[in-house]
């Protein structure tokens, strides 16, 4: 899914950053499947290259196949609401 997928479903449309947030302070604490989200465009956008790596490899091992080294194609591999 996407960060604003994730915010419209808790009811926030325009709160994908704040979605960013919870999930970097909160998914070791309740083990939040936090490599599964992505932005709009399908791109990895966390911005430590070696955590970037980490959720590149972690979504590749669930079978997506990257278009470019941090992009793949989000209409195929979104979550549908």
């Amino acid at each position: 899914m996407t960060y604003g997928q994730i915010a419209k479903c808790a009811g926030s449309p325009r709160g994908a950053r704040q979605v960013s947030r919870i999930l970097h302070s909160m998914s070791k604490k309740h083990q939040l499947p936090w490599h599964r989200v992505i932005n709009a465009e399908g791109k990895i956008t966390i911005r430590d290259e070696e955590m970037a790596q980490v959720q590149k490899m972690s979504l590749e091992a669930e079978g997506v196949v990257f278009l470019s080294n941090f992009q793949f194609d989000v209409n195929k591999y979104r979550h549908h609401i």
